[in-house]
């Protein structure tokens, strides 16, 4: 599975383009400020349905334009597949595959893998447990059947339940079967919810421990720890005499949204103790074990976006990409750079097919 054609209107700043993509390498050059990351962007939009950088769609929008179109040609071995992404001001933002809308956008979750390793990734170390969840929720919902519904029922529901407990204090009354009827699914979808991510972090792990040690030609002891208080049995019961207590806090303290994930080297905290090549490496790591679980699980090879990654690497770890690149691993990649002659220089000795998009600022 590759991305051919990639055609954008109105799409950020860039006002109108279109590109046809090389299968394996594709570089995309250019100033800053040209667009580069934007066109990397699109791409997620195609396969994710949302942007990688930005939570309000509209922002997406060019600056004094009323819509913007992503429209693209997706390969596989059997048939082509076009899928569009189109938003006008003010209305809800529209998918469609082959001219077909999807009745949930869910639906298209997954269909097409992809994995972005981006300057930004480090936050992950650095900032607080729900950036964490953020991102194996994301591997998650394209690797598991089923999860990403699972999670919006469970969030839907949360922010009810939450609004529930802040009206009975503002009221100083409490309908207890009024509650009950939100805490019984609420319990259901954490125990499920716990199952998917346990059965996950099991497969997960062994990739991402492999892949540090590739990256880094270290010999650390490398772990992620996934932290709950979530289990199959005794939840319930927990979760309920909680009640007193997330009616006085008009917020519930128990449940899957509380979950972390630990980042530890050598038994001690990543956060606190690894050097920055060491955090470097760990979330390379994780995404390359990202990549390999939903190569596995999808039976496909995902689409990898590295933006900006000759600045923010050293040569170590560059080179252990490129030699990803040259073994056939990866699959397509598209790679977004400021400086051409680097470019040109670090990928002249790849084997595989390797096309540059000079990409010019638009007035």
């Amino acid at each position: 599975m590759w991305l051919e054609k990639l055609h954008l209107t109105y799409f950020k700043n860039h006002e109108e383009r279109a590109f046809v993509f090389g299968t394996h390498v594709n570089c995309l050059v250019g100033e800053n400020g040209s667009g580069k990351t934007n066109l990397l962007d699109a791409i997620y939009f195609l396969t994710l349905t949302k942007s990688a950088f930005q939570s309000q769609d509209a922002l997406a929008i060019r600056h004094e334009s009323d819509f913007f179109v992503i429209d693209g040609i997706f390969k596989e071995p059997e048939r082509n597949i076009q899928i569009t992404c189109s938003l006008q001001r003010g209305q809800r933002k529209v998918f469609m595959a082959d001219k077909k809308n999807y009745e949930r956008l869910s639906e298209h979750i997954g269909r097409f893998p992809l994995v972005l390793i981006a300057p930004n990734d480090t936050d992950l170390i650095r900032d607080g447990s729900e950036e964490r969840r953020r991102f194996f929720d994301g591997v998650l919902a394209q690797a598991v059947p089923d999860y990403l519904q699972n999670l919006l029922q469970y969030n839907k529901l949360l922010v009810q339940r939450n609004s529930l407990l802040k009206l009975f204090s503002d009221r100083n009354y409490v309908d207890n079967d009024l509650l009950d009827t939100y805490d019984e699914p609420l319990v259901d979808l954490s125990v499920r919810i716990f199952k998917s991510r346990t059965d996950f972090m099991s497969q997960f792990l062994p990739l991402f421990q492999r892949h540090y040690g590739f990256i880094s030609n270290e010999k650390e002891d490398v772990v992620v720890k996934y932290e709950t208080e979530v289990s199959e049995a005794g939840f319930s019961d927990d979760f309920l005499s909680h009640r007193q207590r997330d009616l006085h806090a008009q917020r519930t303290g128990k449940g899957i949204h509380k979950d972390d994930f630990g980042f530890e080297i050598d038994g001690v905290s990543l956060k606190k103790f690894g050097s920055q090549g060491q955090q470097k490496s760990f979330v390379i790591a994780l995404k390359l074990a990202q990549f390999e679980l939903l190569k596995i699980e999808k039976g496909k090879t995902p689409i990898i976006l590295l933006d900006d990654i000759f600045d923010k690497l050293d040569d170590k770890r560059i080179h252990k990409l490129i030699e990803l690149i040259d073994t056939g691993f990866l699959g397509q990649v598209f790679i977004t750079d400021a400086r051409p002659e680097r470019s040109a220089k670090i990928l002249e000795n790849v084997k595989a097919d390797v096309r540059f998009f000079e990409i010019e600022k638009m007035i």
